[in-house]
């Protein structure tokens, strides 16, 4: 598999955060699809219920 760069902004409270958000969006984007990530993506964007069960699940 190929590896792309990309510069992005990532929102965050401090850079602590942001390390955080890029290490978890790096292991996620190397061990779900495109259209997996798409999906996970609308899902959180658009169904509050579906995402509020999720953090429950993960205890957070």
């Amino acid at each position: 598999m190929d590896t792309f760069s990309y510069n992005v902004s990532i929102p965050a409270k401090d850079k602590a955060e942001a390390e955080q958000k890029m290490k978890a969006l790096a292991v996620l984007s190397g061990k779900l699809t495109g259209k997996e990530l798409e999906k996970l993506a609308y899902t959180v964007a658009n169904d509050p219920i579906k995402t509020a069960m999720a953090k429950r699940y993960l205890g957070v």
